[in-house]
C-alpha cells in the first residue's frame, strides 16, 4: 500500500464551545506534528435527519450523509471526541455512525470502518471525563471493523482545562492527548 495515510478528526457534539470540539483539535495538532495530513470537520456541517430505514428506502442516503460518507472512506484513520451523555455516546454521533454505515449499491460493507484505524478522546466537566461513554464507541467501533488503538484520553474538568487559545493547561493531560494522536498516526505510517 503506497498512499499517504490521512486522518479525518471530528467531535460527536454539535454545540459551539464544545470540549470535544476543543480536545479533539488538540489531538489533530499533535498528529500532524506526526507527518500525517488531517483533515478537521464539524458533525453540524452535515445535517441527518434520525436514521429511518423507510426513509433511506423512499428518498436514499441524505446529500448531507452521502458526503460525509465519501469524506470517511477517503480517510484511513479517525480521531473522535465522543461527549458522554447518561454514561453512553451522544445521538448525533450514533446517528453519523448508523447513516455512514449503510451499504450503498456497489460498495463494500461498512466501507466507512473496515480497517480504519481510530484514536477515541472524551472531554466532560465531571470527575470520569467521559470515560464510560468510550466503552460504548470502542464496542460499537470495533465491531465494525475498526483497528481502536488502546490508547484513550478522557479530560476530567474539562471546563477548566482550556487556555484563551484553545490549548490545554495541564502538561499531563497535553501527554495523554498526544499519545493517541501519536498512536493513530504511526499506525497509519506502519500500515500504509
Amino acid at each position: 500500500m503506497s498512499k499517504r495515510p490521512s486522518i479525518l478528526a471530528f467531535s460527536g457534539s454539535t454545540r459551539r464551545g464544545s470540549f470535544n470540539d476543543l480536545l479533539v483539535r488538540v489531538a489533530a495538532r499533535e498528529a500532524q506534528t506526526h507527518g500525517v495530513p488531517v483533515t478537521m470537520i464539524r458533525l453540524s456541517d452535515f445535517p441527518l435527519p434520525l436514521y429511518d430505514s423507510d426513509l433511506e428506502t423512499e428518498h436514499g442516503i441524505p446529500d448531507a450523509g452521502f458526503e460525509l460518507k465519501k469524506l470517511m472512506q477517503s480517510h484511513q484513520g479517525f480521531l473522535i471526541a465522543s461527549p458522554e451523555y447518561n454514561s453512553s455516546l451522544s445521538a448525533v454521533l450514533k446517528n453519523v455512525i448508523d447513516w455512514a454505515s449503510r451499504r450503498e449499491e456497489g460498495e463494500a460493507r461498512l466501507s466507512c470502518f473496515d480497517a480504519k484505524v481510530v484514536g477515541l478522546l472524551s472531554a466532560a466537566p465531571g470527575k470520569l471525563g467521559g470515560l464510560r461513554g468510550l466503552t460504548h464507541v470502542r464496542s460499537i467501533l470495533s465491531s465494525m471493523g475498526c483497528l481502536v488503538i488502546p490508547e484513550q484520553m478522557a479530560l476530567a474538568a474539562a471546563h477548566l482545562a482550556f487556555d484563551d487559545q484553545g490549548r490545554l493547561k495541564d502538561e499531563a493531560m497535553q501527554h495523554g492527548v498526544a499519545a493517541v494522536a501519536a498512536g493513530v498516526a504511526e499506525l497509519l505510517k506502519k500500515l500504509y
